[in-house]
């Protein structure tokens, strides 16, 4: 077993002595040709082996490696058996076990719970090569393999599955994944610093039951310990009548002073007169207290209970401030230490300094994986977020503190992919979970060490957020002066709310990286809806767009907006729907493909879309409910609301208008949503498909790019359709009209320019 490097020394070393780094083992063979007998750490993922940082495995194989242990790879494994889990033969010290990149059932299941064609980290794009919730799949098969081996789980199909959630593919309650995986450890959120002392812990002898303090862990016990304090999570956040006083600093391992406490009789009248005594409270030390959420089995049969755990977890998850959880599983406890301590620069700059081949592995033959080939000319800047978005899950597995690389590791990995084949001198993404979020962070250390807002920038930015985008221009200039560099795209989502505290790097980007078109994401534009999203108003989005125009005008450059939204998000009612399908009208905007609420596990919406309670505020059984839609039909008269200029959905949407006493909004007229009659439907194609180019055709775009609503090109007409002919003379009337109003020529093209369709998710 090989002793532990000293930091950061190890990528340096090891490109100087050896050059470029070999790819971690997936097979005996390999292991025979670094002359291992074994393996110290056997990683499972449901991925494809890609070395490179933005796989997860990758990442964790690589820095695990750099302290000294050798770790093999097995990707996408037969689950139907234990063999191909036994085929580095059993680890020194652990299997670690990871569904992939993305939650097995997300990746795997439509927003609909349809079966998804394709699946983007597997060569060839193939489907059905991972299980559904793979990552307890695969603890399973290993424990079954060698049963004395210890199983670390991770990944972020782990950490939003790290105590009971609501599971919306089975519609229930599930215990925490630990318990049905089997495994002894759960490491959630970026594990770095986890998965190396566990390791290290590990290999100096410990048993896997004695690591019980690493942070950012979970891990099953039978009780809490002495010495802890414990406090009832209801204590802090009542949720409905309570009928006792317990002292909740009492600990419940104090089985006299609990007995005592259980003696207390019924809360007295409030409207009594009584003496009050001031007592001296005991000291608790905030790092050995321990909040008690509501049980596995009262969560799942009380939806407020469950929305009250879910809020007291995300009250508990800055790092500077968060406690120790603990819930009750039966017998069992789950324990969830307090969050990982977020990486310095440094410690970033070291990660991804390692030295990472960049490539899949040789043993795929070359066959295309489509995640790959999305990101290989991409840079991953910072992590985190603190937008808060609660449909998002982001922040429940990165966090909201920003943790940032230095400008050159950044520019330095850059000139590494300069090396790789392929590279045509375009930079397909300098950003991060939001691209502009690089180097913002609180103003005060004090003050981001103590908060516990959800959110820096709803409902409005914070005062103590620094908003200074200089340190990104800076990043920005200095790579597009690398040679051979030719552009620099920013395709990483944008917080436009932020942004446009900062004109100078509005400027700057749409100037130099937006390639004709810049994705962001107002997600909605009627308050109900935007408020459970924790979302800016629509005027937010006026504003920046205005200054994306003007600065696209003053660069001489022809570019648009592609505003993302959602469809059937709690909070949201029909009419919330039939207003944005009337703004995106009036905008001009049609969209594409369209994207409904989607319950991630843990996330605050997905609580909303569960219980029909609020989160984001004390939940109690008499607070006020959320609008939730669940019901298919409605789910589907939301998403034809979004795509309100496709035929498919006029009957729906006539029948919901008229069921709304909105029926003035059928008809042909320029205020009018959607026509009073329905075109021949023989021959008609969604507005996609009609509005794809065969690759190959001469009419497509260079290198035979496929050409959509996605980027620009309007839609063409069809002899078998007159709705797509009138459509296109009434668009050419216009043209004609705007060009003879301005003195110019028209154009012939049918749509205007502020017309070019949106494709929201």
């Amino acid at each position: 077993m090989h002793a532990a490097k000293p930091l950061f020394d190890y990528p340096k070393y090891w490109a100087e002595c050896f050059g470029p780094a070999p790819f971690l083992p997936m097979s005996r063979e390999e292991m025979d040709q670094l002359g291992w007998d074994s393996c110290d750490v056997i990683i499972v993922t449901g991925d494809a082996y890609v070395d490179h940082p933005s796989f997860g495995m990758a990442i964790i194989g690589r820095l695990l490696e750099a302290q000294g242990f050798r770790v093999g790879i097995i990707s996408q494994p037969n689950w139907q058996s234990k063999d191909d889990f036994m085929k580095l033969g059993q680890p020194n010290l652990f299997f670690g076990i990871a569904a992939g990149n993305m939650d097995s059932m997300i990746n795997r299941y439509t927003a609909d719970r349809k079966i998804r064609s394709d699946d983007a980290y597997t060569p060839g794009g193939q489907a059905g090569k991972r299980p559904d919730r793979a990552s307890l799949v695969y603890s399973q098969r290993c424990k079954e393999a060698y049963t004395d081996t210890p199983v670390v789980l991770g990944g972020i199909e782990a950490s939003l599955r790290r105590i009971a959630h609501y599971d919306y593919w089975q519609d229930k309650v599930r215990r925490s994944i630990l318990m049905d995986a089997t495994a002894d450890i759960l490491l959630y959120g970026n594990a770095e610093r986890a998965i190396v002392e566990v390791a290290q812990r590990l290999a100096r002898g410990e048993t896997v039951e004695q690591i019980t303090d690493v942070r950012g862990t979970a891990f099953v016990r039978r009780d809490v310990p002495e010495g802890w304090f414990e406090i009832d999570s209801t204590r802090i956040d009542r949720p409905g009548k309570v009928d006792k006083i317990i002292n909740p600093y009492v600990n419940t391992q104090d089985l006299q002073a609990c007995a005592i406490e259980q003696e207390k009789g019924p809360v007295e009248d409030p409207n009594e007169a009584k003496v009050v005594q001031l007592l001296p409270s005991p000291k608790i030390e905030r790092d050995r207290t321990v909040i008690r959420l509501p049980s596995f089995e009262k969560v799942r049969n009380d939806p407020a209970l469950y929305a009250h755990a879910n809020r007291v977890l995300h009250l508990e998850t800055n790092p500077g401030n968060a406690r120790a959880l603990v819930q009750r599983h039966g017998d069992h406890d789950i324990w969830l230490n307090p969050p990982p301590i977020p990486l310095t620069t440094e410690e970033m700059d070291y990660v991804f300094a390692s030295p990472y081949a960049r490539v899949p592995h040789p043993a795929y033959g070359g066959e295309k994986i489509p995640a790959y080939d999305m990101i290989r000319f991409s840079v991953n800047i910072m992590r985190g977020c603190f937008g808060g978005c609660t449909f998002c899950s982001i922040t429940e597995h990165e966090g909201r503190i920003i943790q940032n690389r230095s400008h050159e590791s950044i520019l330095h990995e850059i000139e590494e992919m300069k090396k790789l084949p392929g590279f045509t001198g375009v930079v397909s993404d300098l950003g991060g979970p939001t691209a502009n979020m690089y180097r913002i962070a609180c103003k005060s250390p004090e003050i981001e060490q103590h908060c516990r807002k959800p959110s820096c920038v709803y409902p409005g930015i914070c005062e103590n957020l620094n908003t200074d985008h200089s340190s990104l221009i800076e990043l920005y200039r200095k790579a597009r002066a690398l040679p051979g560099v030719k552009k620099i795209l920013i395709a990483s989502g944008l917080r436009y709310d932020l942004a446009v505290e900062s004109p100078e790097y509005v400027k700057e980007l749409v100037t130099h990286h937006v390639g004709g078109y810049l994705k962001i994401a107002p997600e909605h534009t009627e308050r109900g809806p935007l408020d459970k999203m924790m979302k800016p108003g629509i005027g937010s989005y006026d504003k920046f767009k205005r200054m994306f125009d003007k600065y696209s005008k003053e660069a001489g450059k022809e570019q648009y907006l592609i505003p993302y939204f959602i469809a059937a998000h709690p909070g949201t009612t029909d009419e919330d729907m039939m207003n944005l399908a009337l703004w995106l009208k009036a905008n001009g905007f049609r969209a594409d493909q369209v994207q409904a609420f989607y319950p991630s596990p843990m996330a605050s919406a997905t609580a909303m879309y569960h219980s029909g309670k609020n989160p984001l505020r004390k939940v109690t059984y008499k607070s006020e409910g959320v609008p939730i839609v669940k019901s298919e039909e409605q789910r589907r008269l939301h998403k034809a609301f979004l795509r309100y200029h496709d035929p498919k959905g006029w009957p729906m949407l006539r029948e919901a208008l008229q069921r709304m006493g909105r029926a003035d909004l059928i008809g042909s007229g320029k205020n009018q949503l959607i026509p009073a009659h329905q075109p021949a439907t023989e021959g008609y194609q969604s507005a996609r498909r009609k509005n794809s180019t065969p690759v190959g055709s001469k009419k497509a775009g260079q290198g035979g790019k496929i050409l959509t609503q996605h980027n620009g090109l309007p839609p063409r007409s069809h002899d078998g359709n007159a709705w797509d002919k009138r459509e296109e003379a009434k668009a050419a009337a216009e043209a004609r009209r705007k060009a003879a109003a301005g003195g110019g020529k028209p154009s012939g093209k049918g749509r205007k320019p502020s017309q070019r369709p949106a494709v929201p998710r």
